[in-house]
């Protein structure tokens, strides 16, 4: 008797083309959303083994998700009668699926046989159910992207009701590349040979979409890239002409380089190995020097004050949300008032490292008045051998000046007109001789 024709096995589910990529994906979003672990660094775990190609998609959903995860939730609520819990592994998929489609150009029927895999032994038929409900609707997610409730109505309170709204416009541009220089007098060289824009002296925005290994200048180390409102910190301190400076927290560079550049004889103290890696490796490609130290800011101390000191303090990133969409999820009131807490420890520290005469810069990528404003308004109150020191504007990119105040503070709407700025920061201090 023949036997029947053997039936071919259907695949597995980690045989599904793409799968593995979608996987690390939901794992990457669940140590962001759950566990409340940095995007970048939640990365190498979540897509340990997989190839470039497969690490890059990997964090483009992610990121995706993250930036548009209002707008998707509210796709998904409308589509289900009882709203899905938000730690519920179907909602997470299907934002995973809808950001695909909706914002990465994956066609639909890729987009769910990838995503239903990730429920096996779950809900299958309802998210299935769910996507279909939604895409056949042929939604587009708003422009500008919904900032998620707690921020807007965090910095509505701190900034007034028209900041959320510049913040989510500046969301949804991409945000511009710019370069520091290691010769000034070298910028309009440079921001012809990039086809870039100059906004101040050593100061080049590079136009969109461009390789930058590939940019001239690049391999020989004429520059670094460094969003034009971090740099201002350096730019308080003027000319080195071979003082001595401390650069705290400064991995991965750019104001080591940039004092470096203006004559200062430079120690830069960073915590972390692997950062510090990164730095020594841009100053060997810039030929700049510097003293480049591992240490813990709470435990070291250098041997005698110097002239200058420019603390990058630990913040939570949050002015910088546009490339870390993450933190407008994982960042609220609680961890900012526990870095609020560390940044006045390593700020009081970093005071007494000052000669008398000398200059302590303070800095912070946070749209957080606690982590800025209310930061040195508490310091000048306890430290009477410090005062304020009202930058020169003519020092300053155009477009960028002091506050009232006599600091400087970038908003969501600072440059708007150009592609904007990181949000951050910066006071410049003087001790008493």
């Amino acid at each position: 008797m023949p036997r029947p024709p053997r039936r071919r096995p259907s695949p597995r589910p980690d045989d599904v083309p793409g799968l593995p990529a979608r996987r690390a994906a939901l794992r990457l979003l669940d140590a962001v959303l759950r566990r409340g672990e940095a995007l970048e660094l939640a990365l190498h775990g979540a897509a340990q083994g997989l190839p470039r190609e497969d690490r890059a998609l990997t964090h483009a959903i992610a990121a995706e998700v993250l930036r548009h995860l209002p707008d998707l939730d509210a796709l998904i609520d409308g589509a289900t009668k009882q709203p899905l819990p938000d730690d519920a592994k179907a909602r997470m998929v299907l934002r995973i699926a809808l950001a695909q489609t909706l914002k990465l150009d994956t066609p639909p029927h890729a987009a769910i046989a990838t995503a239903l895999p990730l429920v096996d032994g779950g809900p299958r038929r309802l998210v299935h159910g769910v996507f279909g409900t939604v895409t056949r609707a042929e939604p587009l997610l708003p422009d500008p992207p919904t900032l998620p409730a707690q921020v807007a109505e965090r910095w509505a309170a701190q900034w007034g009701a028209a900041m959320p709204l510049a913040a989510a416009s500046a969301y949804a541009v991409r945000p511009p590349v710019d370069i520091g220089l290691r010769d000034m007098n070298e910028t309009a060289k440079w921001t012809a040979e990039t086809g870039g824009t100059s906004f101040a002296a050593g100061h080049v925005r590079l136009p969109e979409g461009v390789a930058i290994p590939d940019l001239p200048g690049f391999a020989q180390g004429a520059w670094w890239v460094q969003d034009i409102a971090a740099s201002c910190a350096a730019r308080l301190l003027g000319a080195g002409e071979g003082r001595v400076a401390l650069d705290l927290c400064a991995a991965p560079g750019g104001k080591t380089m940039q004092l470096a550049a203006a004559g200062w004889q430079v120690t830069a103290v960073d915590q972390s190995k692997k950062r510090l890696e990164r730095l020594s490796e841009n100053l060997a490609r810039t030929g700049l020097a510097a003293q480049v130290v591992q240490a813990d800011l709470r435990q070291w101390q250098p041997d005698e004050p110097v002239d200058a000191v420019l603390l990058d303090a630990p913040c939570s990133a949050t002015g910088i949300y546009r490339r870390h969409p993450d933190v407008l999820h994982r960042i609220g009131p609680r961890q900012i008032a526990e870095l609020a807490e560390l940044q006045a420890e390593l700020l009081a520290r970093a005071a007494d490292w000052v000669k008398p005469g000398g200059r302590l810069v303070y800095a912070t990528c946070s749209l957080e008045r606690a982590e800025g404003e209310d930061q040195i308004a508490r310091f000048l109150e306890n430290r009477s051998d410090f005062t304020l020191a009202t930058p020169d504007a003519a020092t300053l990119p155009g477009g960028i000046a002091p506050t009232p105040e006599g600091w400087l503070r970038t908003l969501p709407d600072t440059l708007a007109a150009q592609g904007g700025t990181d949000g951050f920061f910066i006071a410049a201090l003087t001790k008493e001789p």
